[in-house]
């Protein structure tokens, strides 16, 4: 019986993970190109009592064995990488990447990072840069006269100044994507960097190579389903509950045993 009772402790364990990742989901249900995580379990070791295909007699054995198994673990926190809902912002350095890829940014330190954040906006000296003043990689610059700023679909930036009649190109936008960006390293701040399991960066121009489009003027909210989440949730406070009822049912036969020497 002690073993249904560290089972169940284990279940409960990780239903409370399960958990922590759903109000996470929840808590970023508005942050921009925020990508939800799902919680994935295995079971524990198995004690193994009779092995399937043991010899029971000189011409027959076991058709199937007795394993006794130990509860169950987190495995890993998988994120799901579906495009979330575009919203117009109106705002003319916010972008949204439509299907594959990442935007890169130079941090302090000058390492690299990348995010699905399109939020932009200019520094002092007219350069795009992310709300926490993270440079955009390759840099492109805005004059400080540019009457408009155009981003096409394939990332080129086009400003009209007062003494040009034809729109002049400042810049060209590239996207980097994974092999396995769900092993990418979660920095906080919307920002990733690579880790051997994600592989390394793959840059390219939008829309060539499997790369999403840009769009202007647009933001990529969470792909935060509220609803799933809320059923997600149920569905784990309810686990969690009738793992903690084995463990009281496990702890009632105890004392019932402990009382029949009375």
């Amino acid at each position: 019986m002690m073993r249904a009772m560290w089972s169940a402790a284990a279940g409960m364990n990780v239903q409370q993970f399960n958990m922590d990742t759903i109000s996470n989901n929840l808590a970023n249900v508005n942050t921009t190109g925020f990508k939800k995580a799902r919680a994935e379990f295995q079971d524990l070791l198995y004690q193994t009592v009779n092995l399937a295909g043991t010899a029971s007699s000189s011409s027959t054995s076991i058709p199937s064995g007795i394993q006794m198994g130990h509860g169950a673990k987190l495995q890993s926190l998988q994120r799901q990488y579906s495009t979330g809902n575009l919203r117009q912002t109106g705002n003319r350095f916010d972008m949204a990447i439509e299907g594959d890829g990442f935007f890169k940014v130079t941090q302090p330190d000058g390492t690299l990072a990348y995010t699905r954040d399109g939020g932009f906006t200019t520094d002092q000296n007219g350069a795009l840069v992310n709300a926490a003043g993270y440079m955009l990689e390759p840099q492109i610059t805005i004059p400080s006269d540019a009457l408009s700023v155009t981003i096409a679909p394939d990332g080129t930036v086009s400003v009209t100044q007062p003494s040009q009649s034809q729109p002049q190109q400042v810049g060209q936008i590239t996207l980097s994507h994974f092999v396995n960006p769900s092993g990418m390293n979660q920095l906080g701040r919307n920002l990733m960097q690579p880790t051997l399991a994600s592989g390394d960066a793959i840059d390219g121009v939008p829309g060539t190579d499997g790369m999403g489009t840009v769009n202007q003027g647009f933001l990529e909210v969470s792909n935060v389903d509220v609803a799933e989440e809320m059923v997600n949730m149920i569905i784990g406070q309810r686990a969690y509950e009738a793992n903690s009822k084995t463990i009281k049912t496990v702890d009632d036969m105890l004392s019932l045993l402990n009382g029949l020497k009375r």
